[in-house]
This record gives C-alpha cells, structure tokens and sequence, in this order.
C-alpha cells in the first residue's frame, strides 16, 4: 500500500494528514490553529506549527512515501542574505498596499496585465506589496536577497532547496506566461534572481507547495470546466479546473495554474467564514440560530458582505461592508440571515461569469458546518449543491502527491444534494438587485 502525507497550510490552521492509494485519511495530527493578525503571521510560528504537525503525523503512522502540500495562495516574505525573515508573512488579507495598488492601475494597463498574469493590481497580490515595501519600508526591501512566498520558504527550511511551484508563482500577480513578468520587475525594481526558481519537479520525498485552490478543487472531484467548487473557510471561492490554454482570461475572474497542463478560473470573496466568525462575535448568537427555513428577505436588510474589501468581480480593495434597512424591530437573527444571503448573491454574481458550470459541489470547513448556508446557497444560486469533502485541499494535496507517484486513486465521494426551493427564487431575485444598486452606489 502507498501512502503519503499530506500537508495543508490554511489561513487560520495547519493540518496533517496521512492518506493511503485510495486517497482515504488513515488519520494524523491535531489542528494547529492561529489568528493573523491584521493579514500578518510569524513565520517562525508557522514553520514551527508546521514541523510538529508532519512529525506527529509520521509517528503514529509511520513513513510515508512522499510528501505533499496544500498552501495558501498570495503570501509573501522577504529573505536576507542568510534567508532569515526581515517581515512577518504577508497574506491576502495584508491590506496596507491598497493605495499602491490605485497607483499601478493609474501606471499600467490592468487589462493587459490581467491577460498576461491571470491576476489584477490589487492589494492581495505581490505587485502592491512590493511597491508598499518598497515606498515604506526601504530599509528593508534594500536588505531583502529574496521575495518568497511562505510555503517556498517551508520547502527551503524542511528540504534545504529553494523553488515554488508554478501553481505558486502563477498566483502572485508577477508571473507571466512562462517566466515572472519583465515589466513589473523592472517597473518595482526587483531583480528576477531575488525571486525563487520555478519548477514542479520532486525535491527529496517533497513536492513544492501546490495552491490551496487549485488542491481544493481537486479533493473534491471539481477538475472540469463544468463542475465547480463551491467552497467557502475562512474566506470564499467558486472556482473550476480547464486545460491550460493562452487564451485571454474572463473579465473579473482569476486564472492561476494547477499544473503545466491544468488551470483554475474563478472568483473569490473576502467574507467567507471569517464574516459568520464576526457575527458570532459581534451579535453574541445563540447555538441554534438557524436561518434556511425563515421567510427569504423578509428582514428587510441589504447586507453588502464587503467587510474585507472586495475581490471578485470587482476587485475594489477599499470596499467597505453595508447594512441597509435597520430598524428597531431588527433582530440578531435577521442580520444572521441577511449576512448569509448577502454572501450568496455575490456567488451568484460570480457563477454568472461562468457559463459552462452545470453542477455545484459544496467545499470547506465553513459549510461542512453550516447546513443553513448551504441550503440558502442552493436557494439563491437555482440549481442543486452537492455535498462535498470539507478537508478539500488536504485531500487535493493527497491525490495530486500520489498520481504523482503513478497511482490512480478512486473518484472524490459526493453527498446527496441541497436542492434549491424554487418558491423562493423571486423573493431572492428582489433581495439581490436591491444588493446590485447598493453596490453600485458604494463603490
């Protein structure tokens, strides 16, 4: 029997997992999880949460015969001349370099750039950061040997071998088709050696740090143009694998890369499970606040579910969250209710740049546990969703790690479906053009 580990490097937890050739968990260590604070992690706790995580997993399980890894997309750390951290990580959610990102677009064509890249100038992606560090933090960017992401940086500490994945690279917003891109180089005044080497080839028993997207769509069987991943964790995303193509990427949807044969197109939300966190936290709800069988929209609310900025399709970092519509007689419940729809509405603004999606397949902790947000999903969006895995990427990395080793394991498991109440769909409709023209008038 082969088996492999498989590690996931998420936004708020690292996990690992031993998986035998039918891509079936034999089990593995505790979650580690941590709280960026302000898009901002220690590196050193991540590498440390990450080692105790892979040797508690091969102690109770034995050797394995490869590892792979499932990493947040985005990151970026700069390295000294002794590849020593000079920042914190900077995630997605770092969103500092937003007024760097308005000064690129005024510099450079975002369209054309977007085709090149897949990727827009926005604070998320490395282009902006680059240019905020190098605005406010000379020092430091004069000092810096490299500019990695975090999981290059993992590979470089756990392996000795410096190297990103081209599912890595291609999610920075700096790579091209096939090399990093010599105009933004040149224009943030970064040499291409400060970067790492781009290459999926195996270094020891690891495989470079695939992206956490891109390995979620495959745990959960999603690897065709007209099947999607509907996964919602700590943030959101719907997205779908196709053959790599050099064809111009759709108007406000990413395109990173699985493979050198494989891409992954979609959209993704800033508020996923972070903005039902916030709602807890905030409302102080009760443990059996359920929503999917109330009247839809009867609340009356707008809730424009922006509160981390906005990513797809818009891509306007400044985006603000708003509630519209409160009245005394508003209660925790209602806002409950309104933020789950709201977060709906903006998928089904997503899923109507993408035509060729014919089914639904739900990923992510988030709606693992949250059967209400799946059925209102289901509801909003008009079409059935499928129960998917919830430890999508964890599997993806698995799967990905063992075809690499010539194994073929078995199809992704897919759960009975949330059908959508087609009494509904009006009420919805209503609910979501009032959502447009707020949106409109906000941004």
């Amino acid at each position: 029997m082969t088996r492999v580990l498989a590690l996931d490097l998420g936004t708020s937890s690292v996990r690992a997992q031993v998986y035998d050739d039918d891509a079936e968990t034999c089990g593995g260590a505790e979650p580690r999880p941590y709280e960026p604070k302000q898009g901002l992690v220690d590196a050193g706790l991540l590498l440390e949460a990450a080692r105790s995580a892979i040797d508690e997993s091969l102690r109770g399980f034995g050797p394995v015969e490869a590892i792979g890894c499932s990493a947040f997309w985005h990151s970026l750390l700069v390295l000294d001349e002794r590849d020593r951290p000079l920042t914190p990580v900077l995630t997605w959610r770092d969103m500092r370099s937003a007024p760097y990102a308005r000064e690129l677009r005024e510099r450079l064509d975002d369209r054309a750039l977007h085709a090149r890249t897949g990727c827009f100038l926005h604070p998320s992606y490395w282009p902006a950061k680059l240019a905020w560090l190098r605005a406010e933090e000379p020092g430091t960017f004069r000092r810096a040997r490299r500019f990695v992401s975090f999981p290059d940086y993992l590979l470089l500490r756990l392996t000795g071998e410096l190297g990103t994945s081209l599912s890595q690279a291609s999610a920075t917003g700096l790579y091209g088709r096939g090399s990093w891109d010599d105009e933004l180089l040149e224009l943030l005044g970064v040499e291409p050696e400060r970067l790492a080497p781009v290459s999926d080839e195996q270094v020891g028993n690891w495989f470079p740090p695939l992206g956490d997207g891109a390995c979620s769509n495959v745990g959960a069987g999603c690897v065709t143009p007209d099947r999607a991943a509907l996964m919602v964790g700590t943030s959101g995303a719907l997205r779908v694998v196709r053959p790599y193509e050099e064809s111009t990427p759709r108007p406000g949807l990413f395109r990173y890369r699985l493979d050198e044969g494989r891409m992954v197109e979609g959209g993704s939300l800033s508020d996923g499970g972070n903005l039902y966190s916030w709602l807890e936290r905030t409302l102080r709800l009760p443990e059996d606040a359920h929503v999917s069988e109330r009247e839809p929209d009867a609340h009356g609310l707008t809730f424009l579910p922006l509160l981390g900025g906005e990513r797809s399709p818009g891509w306007h970092a400044d985006a603000k969250g708003v509630i519209a519509g409160l009245t005394f007689d508003t209660e925790p419940i209602d806002l409950l209710q309104a933020a789950l729809e709201g977060v709906a509405y903006r998928f089904a603004g997503i899923l109507e740049l993408m035509p060729a999606v014919q089914e639904l397949v739900a990923t992510g902790a988030a709606l693992a546990a949250n059967h209400d947000w799946t059925q209102i999903l289901a509801d909003v969006l008009g079409r059935p969703v499928a129960r998917g895995v919830a430890e999508g990427s964890s599997r993806g990395a698995a799967v990905l790690t063992l075809e690499r080793l010539g194994v073929s394991p078995p199809g992704a498991p897919v759960g009975d479906a949330f059908n959508p109440r087609l009494d509904r769909t009006e009420a919805y409709r209503v609910a979501r053009a009032r959502q447009r023209s707020l949106y409109e008038g906000v941004t």
